[in-house]
């Protein structure tokens, strides 16, 4: 961990705060501001950041030209997507940030929701003593303790620069002047309501049940009030007073566990980012209870046994070799992976030359092998996160990647407060011993516990290479996210492509069970399906595979490269000059 002291704050009172933050968001730093449009690759000597939206983004670029740090602009980044991308951006649900400082020294924050104090391994299980994946997923027994607030205002008081109440203002604004919708979000938006059962979910996102349209304005005039009391108490302003007791209450009417003290309880963690070397490149990732960065190092590990260079970027060789990687480390992953603060997790092991090489050792290069419910089948993790990427003039690098779980989490927008609850007690194990074909996994370590976090495939990762910054990249996507920013390094390091090319290049993703390969429509070419199935692959071949926004330093200008991944056409990046 870094050994910087932290920054400490003073408290503002609101008058002082509200002229603050009137004076640090003066139009000085904004005409400093290079916004690309939706979609667009763009280039800046100073700092980046790329996200979700560009209004997101921008919020972060103005406080990095504002003389904010990286870690300063992550937060007002990511408080911003809390008002412009409400399927995953969140002051509801939790996550974790990757950070590296100029001098190669690195950390990792972790704010991934907890179960509450009156959590139970049976606690999803219905009146007839079966399992039930409705109160798994779709009830107020589905939401954790939100830690996002917690883990910005850790990330900040340990090494942030700027004062607090200017990274939040932005999100204020955002939340009652409103924003105008696309078309692609008002859609989301418009299917969200239609199938929501919640009164005060439907208030916050249409006019009275009446969908938004492409072109409108969102206002969030609750949502507002609960990120003023953040600007103006921090932390405080969400685990403690009226936004707790508006939380607590919802739990109590819905009939869920949170109370009071779980939220005046909650603390997020500092810990050790995961470390490993591909080819001469440090990669730096998050440990558990993210599974990312130990399942990831521990895929390279084994890839690196194998030119993959030469065997050519998605033929049937090198994704042949990719899959099987990919179903020894996902069933690893299941077997062994769970929060280390109640589980003696073996990441030393996982991703240890060693271990590789025995894994490596079980792979025939000619075909594929056989995975069966008996090891381990997955579980359900949700595609619906988000991943922002933030790099400052000084070279200070942020990788965030946070959720609510599902798309718009729980569903369930807390009464009063304005903004929606997470569902990510579904990322436990479902019930002890309950593995069976469908896709439940009851194995020990992941099971609901007072307190535990609960596992996560959620993998924000930066690239270096000796002294030199190389990359900030991380992607949503449930399960397929450690596939998605493994093949971003491989297609950094292996295949030598530079940004956008490796962001928008073709995807695949093996998790041992279900037992197949799925690529992305054009991924893979015709005879390379045909190769593939000849080895004794199941291929299921469609759709998308996350979105990789993220940051590319020119090795030979030292610029930044801010590329928002294609496959959402409303994402942007904005940086300073």
């Amino acid at each position: 961990m870094h050994s910087s002291a932290p920054n400490l704050r003073r408290s503002v009172p609101l008058g002082a705060a509200l002229l603050l933050t009137a004076a640090l968001a003066a139009p000085l730093a904004a005409q400093q501001v290079v916004q690309g449009a939706p979609g667009e690759t763009i280039r800046t000597a100073g700092g980046m950041v790329v996200s979700e939206h560009p209004e997101a983004s921008r919020a972060g670029a103005e406080v990095l030209a504002a003389g904010g740090n990286a870690v300063d602009a992550a937060i007002a980044t990511g408080f911003a997507l809390a008002v412009t991308h409400p399927s995953a951006g969140n002051i509801g649900g939790g996550g974790f940030m990757v950070i590296r400082f100029p001098d190669g020294a690195t950390t990792a924050l972790d704010f991934r929701e907890k179960a509450p104090a009156r959590a139970h391994p049976e606690m999803f299980v219905g009146a007839d003593g079966e399992y039930s994946s409705e109160i798994h997923h779709r009830s107020h027994l589905a939401v954790g303790v939100p830690g996002t607030v917690a883990g910005f205002d850790k990330a900040h008081r340990l090494y942030g620069s700027m004062n607090w109440e200017r990274l939040v203002y932005p999100s204020v604004v955002l939340a009652e002047d409103g924003f105008v919708l696309s078309e692609r979000l008002a859609g989301s938006i418009a299917r969200f309501v239609e199938r929501t059962p919640y009164e005060a979910t439907i208030q916050a996102y249409s006019r009275d049940g009446v969908p938004y349209a492409a072109g409108d304005t969102l206002r969030q005039w609750d949502l507002a009030g609960s990120m003023r009391r953040i600007m103006l108490n921090r932390s405080a302003g969400f685990y403690e007073g009226e936004t707790a007791r508006l939380i607590a209450e919802e739990m109590r009417r819905g009939g869920g566990i949170i109370d009071e003290g779980d939220l005046l309880a909650y603390r997020a963690r500092e810990r050790a980012p995961i470390q490993g070397e591909y080819r001469g490149y440090q990669v730096i990732s998050m440990p558990p209870p993210s599974s990312g960065g130990v399942a990831m190092v521990e895929m390279l590990e084994i890839l690196e046994g194998y030119d993959i260079e030469a065997l050519g970027h998605n033929t049937s060789r090198s994704v042949h070799l990719m899959a099987e990687a990919m179903r020894r480390a996902y069933r690893d992953r299941a077997v062994y992976l769970a929060d280390p603060d109640y589980v003696d997790v073996p990441v030393h092991r996982l991703t240890s030359e060693e271990h590789a090489a025995t894994r490596r050792a079980t792979i025939d290069r000619t075909r594929a092998s056989v995975s069966t419910p008996a090891d381990v089948e997955m579980g359900y993790e949700s595609l619906e996160t988000t991943h922002y990427s933030v790099v400052d003039a000084d070279g200070l690098a942020v990788s965030v990647t946070y959720t609510l779980e599902a798309g718009y989490g729980s569903g369930i927008v807390v009464p009063g407060a304005g903004f929606l609850l997470n569902n990510e007690m579904g990322d436990f194990n479902g019930r002890p011993g309950l593995t069976n074909e469908s896709g439940l996994i009851g194995t020990e370590p992941n099971l609901a516990r007072p307190g535990q976090r609960m596992l996560s495939s959620m993998t924000p990762t930066i690239l270096a290479q000796g002294d030199r910054l190389v990359a900030v990249i991380g992607s949503p996507g449930g399960r397929t996210i450690i596939n998605t920013v493994l093949q971003l390094v491989l297609n950094i390091v292996d295949h030598r492509m530079g940004f956008p090319e490796a962001v928008e290049a073709g995807r695949i993703h093996h998790q041992w069970l279900p037992d197949r390969i799925r690529a992305e429509e054009g991924a893979l070419s015709g005879s390379t399906v045909q190769a593939l199935e000849n080895m004794g692959h199941t291929l299921s071949v469609g759709g998308s595979q996350g979105l990789a926004h993220s940051i590319l330093v020119d090795p030979l200008t030292g610029e930044r490269v801010g590329t928002p991944d294609a496959r959402n056409p409303d994402a942007g990046a904005a940086g300073h000059r």
